[in-house]
């Protein structure tokens, strides 16, 4: 099952199952979402929940009890709920089940709203905890932007001007080692050898958006306000690059397992809601 979204600039498709995002295209008909081909990587815009990133050894725990997650948790894999449409905006709701209580002793709601606005696609999150329990989790977006031409042409300018340091992943465990990211004038050259070592993961950033450039011109914007961390990944020779606004991250080697205490973790209280967004603006 899919939907599809349109404005007059705009065309957005998303699969029922994981409510993932798999197209964007102009009203020229181009294409800016990538197109999931697996021997790069099978996804197009997956959502991360109730995790992002790798537990240490796939396990944490809740009132000292065992519980198993995988890589950015449950949500991208299970068949969600279409609740509203119109012309140009769709929502999608993941409920907790007796499946995902297996995994995640919660009960919650999962709600991805996707609103088109002349050129933009708008993503927002909600997080809605029904019960008398608090909640922890984390959540992230995972956009695919296709880029049909040489890698190399490609750049990324970040909004602001600012050192980027990243923490660099060991066994997908974040580790303590950082590297900086080299700039001229806020521009991040793209180039293959970046992601050698996996995903750039920044912990903290001051820039709040970053613009792909094609040729040194604008091409795609990913705005990311309300989201504290983000991670920038690509596969070898893949024609795509991942903006991925987070919030928490993989656990380091240190971490005891506990998910309250994991770090960057979000807890929400009984019977609230959070909510967040982030966005994509074709230039």
């Amino acid at each position: 099952m899919t939907t599809t979204i349109s404005n007059s600039n705009l065309t957005a498709s998303i699969k029922h199952a994981g409510a993932e995002l798999f197209s964007i295209k102009d009203n020229q008909n181009k294409e800016y979402i990538w197109e999931g081909n697996p021997s790069f990587w099978g996804k197009h815009s997956p959502v991360l929940f109730p995790i992002v990133g790798t537990l240490k050894n796939n396990t944490y725990t809740i009132d000292g009890k065992e519980y198993h997650l995988p890589r950015h948790g449950f949500a991208r894999d299970m068949e969600f709920q279409l609740v509203d449409r119109t012309e140009n905006s769709a929502t999608f709701s993941l409920r907790s089940n007796a499946e995902t209580l297996q995994k995640f002793p919660f009960a919650f709601e999962l709600q991805l709203i996707y609103t088109l606005k002349e050129k933009e696609l708008v993503l927002s999150y909600k997080v809605i905890n029904p019960g008398d329990l608090r909640i922890p989790f984390s959540i992230g977006a995972h956009p695919a932007i296709a880029l049909p031409n040489d890698f190399n042409i490609y750049s990324l300018e970040f909004e602001k001007d600012e050192v980027l340091k990243y923490n660099l992943l060991e066994n997908d465990l974040i580790s303590n080692k950082t590297k900086t990211l080299e700039t001229t004038a806020n521009l991040v050259p793209l180039d293959y050898k970046l992601f050698e070592n996996d995903a750039l993961v920044f912990k903290t950033l001051q820039s709040k958006s970053l613009t792909i450039l094609e040729n040194s011109k604008p091409y795609v914007k990913i705005t990311f306000e309300d989201f504290p961390s983000l991670g920038i990944w690509t596969k070898e020779q893949a024609p795509f690059i991942c903006i991925e606004p987070w919030f928490g991250y993989s656990d380091t080697a240190e971490n005891s397992g506990d998910l309250f205490k994991k770090e960057g973790i979000l807890v929400l209280d009984a019977h609230q809601t959070f909510q967040s967004k982030f966005s994509i603006q074709l230039l």
